[in-house]
């Protein structure tokens, strides 16, 4: 992922007392005074050092959905950036082209991934409540060193669930399985102290017809299609369902969502729309428009439930 130098971000206090223990952060790229209803912020910057500039206690839930360290850039396909391509013309971009949506994801190997990992963790954790929760979503290249690493510094007495996330889109190869799942690992901020509310599930069984049960550790969610209404055509875009599950089940209403990787904002999306306020940061500016563009077409089909503040309309500063 790109880690540019970012101008140091001016701290604010808190104008008002809903959801007091959030700090508002000014940076070019925004600054949103947030109000009533579930209110939603983007701030362009690295995680590294918007982190440090949240409150002690703040953040309810953390969802990370970190880099791979898949050896490559990750780009916009061509044909599938809807959102993308209307920031894209509305700034003067070719929708596609090389300053279309994307992120660098070149690691020299899952250690150098989990050490990146490691100092903005360190940062962010002292920001979340010990009834919180932090869940980082990775796959097979690096679960092993950040499962390590968590247990490290939160203790594997914290830890909750193994997640998979199971979709079917993908290809496969001759010599293994098909990889057709990332991992989700989850941890409590303190262990045994945190809050959670188990999804539930319309239950399959003759004798439970009717009724529903526990949504188990596998999240069977299909992946983003080519065709999906909500693709945005941000590079490893995340669906809508899966992050709705997370935020329901992790983060208690009224509560705050915290995503430092939040690319097209999807996390951010599903908070608001559950109630929760939400907060996420990344490093590019184009990914930060495309998750304004969403939050505001979230703000309007909730007609005015969500607040962005004085951002106004996408693209207008």
């Amino acid at each position: 992922m790109a880690k540019p130098a970012q101008p140091e971000p001016e701290k604010l206090s808190r104008g008002d007392a809903h959801g007091a223990g959030l700090s508002e952060v000014r940076s070019p790229a925004v600054n949103a005074q947030l109000t009533a209803g579930p209110r939603a912020r983007v701030e362009v910057g690295d995680w590294l050092a918007l982190a440090a500039t949240l409150d002690a206690q703040s953040v309810d839930f953390v969802y990370a959905d970190i880099p791979f360290g898949t050896g490559r850039v990750h780009r916009t396909p061509a044909g599938a950036n809807r959102v993308a391509s209307r920031v894209a013309s509305r700034e003067g971009g070719g929708a596609g082209g090389a300053d279309a949506a994307s992120f660098d994801d070149r690691f020299a190997g899952p250690a150098e991934l989990a050490a990146w990992l490691r100092a903005r963790l360190v940062v962010t954790l002292p920001s979340v409540r010990d009834s919180g929760l932090v869940a980082i979503h990775c796959d097979w290249r690096a679960c092993a060193h950040v499962r390590l690493l968590l247990d490290e510094l939160l203790g594997p007495a914290a830890f909750v669930n193994h997640l998979i996330w199971s979709y079917g889109l993908g290809g496969s190869s001759p010599r293994g399985f098909a990889r057709k799942h990332d991992d989700i690992l989850l941890f409590a901020r303190r262990a045994g102290a945190h809050w959670f509310e188990a999804p539930r599930v319309p239950a399959t069984s003759a004798r439970l017809r009717g009724q529903s049960k526990k949504m188990t550790d596998v999240l069977a969610i299909p992946a983003i299609n080519n065709m999906a209404a909500e693709r945005t055509g941000y590079p490893t875009q995340k669906p809508l369902a899966l992050l709705e599950v997370l935020v329901g089940a992790c983060c208690p209403p009224g509560g705050v969502v915290l995503d430092p990787c939040c690319g097209s904002g999807t996390s951010l999306v599903a908070a608001a729309r559950l109630g929760r306020d939400a907060v996420g940061f990344d490093v590019s500016e184009r990914a930060a428009q495309i998750a304004r563009e969403r939050l505001w077409a979230a703000r309007t089909a909730d007609r005015g439930l969500l607040n962005v503040g004085p951002m106004a309309r996408p693209g207008t500063r």
